[in-house]
């Protein structure tokens, strides 16, 4: 695997993200945001997926100061609850500061005016939505975020695009909360919201028990398309 070193914010220490290269000049970069089971095969397999369209990507491993290089399988119970506990202790606003200096990392990269956008997972796509609203980063994809309801009280502070993949029947977004998401940004003239009938939480991972072939290889177009608008030279 190729990893890199990422120094934080804060200068007070570092951390690893997987990074993929592309053959050539990069387009951009992509930053991949992990779900609950740290930078596995699967968010590897994304990175490596946007290193083939020409972009340099990485998946910074934001558990590093609960579990440095954590790697869980989603298919295995006690895999899939030790996730959840450490999710339960992750600080997400910490984890934002680590997201902006993977950024940062990108960028120094990149060509000059070169521009990076992140997608994220479960909750990476509640990180991506964070992403937009307290970062510069130049678009932001979040695929099925827990607990955007939440976040609403952020959503004017989204100045670049925005696209969020909703599975109408995650269990871990109920229907209230999908409806509140609605109605909070329907209007915002930034984010672009796709909904997924039938679809449960997970169902793009690129492996495993969750994923639904049909819906994620639509999402998987529709956020190709939208990074590749806005992330080119002279984007929106």
């Amino acid at each position: 695997m190729a990893m890199i070193d990422v120094r934080t914010l804060e200068g007070d220490g570092s951390f690893k993200a997987y990074v993929a290269e592309p053959g050539g000049t990069p387009r951009g970069a992509v930053i991949v945001i992990q779900e609950i089971f740290g930078v596995n095969e699967g968010i590897r397999r994304k990175c490596d997926h946007w290193a083939s369209l020409g972009y340099l990507a990485l998946a910074p491993d934001l558990f590093w100061r609960l579990a440095p290089g954590v790697e869980l399988d989603p298919d295995v119970p006690e895999e899939f609850q030790r996730a959840l506990g450490l999710m339960q202790k992750f600080n997400q606003d910490q984890g934002i500061r680590d997201i902006e200096a993977a950024i940062r990392e990108a960028r120094s990269r990149l060509p000059e005016g070169g521009r990076v956008g992140c997608v994220g997972y479960c909750l990476g796509g509640r990180l991506a939505f964070m992403t937009a609203a307290r970062t510069d980063v130049d678009a932001s994809v979040g695929y099925y975020g827990v607990g955007l309801d939440n976040l609403l009280n952020e959503k004017n502070a989204i100045a670049r695009p925005l696209m969020l993949h909703i599975a109408q029947e995650d269990h871990f977004v109920p229907k209230e909360q999908q409806q509140a998401i609605h109605r909070g940004l329907d209007e915002h003239p930034r984010v672009t919201i796709h909904d997924y009938p039938g679809e449960d939480h997970g169902f793009a991972a690129e492996m495993g028990k969750r994923r639904s072939h049909a819906s994620a290889e639509l999402a998987d177009r529709r956020t190709e398309e939208f990074l590749a608008e806005h992330l080119s030279p002279g984007g929106d």
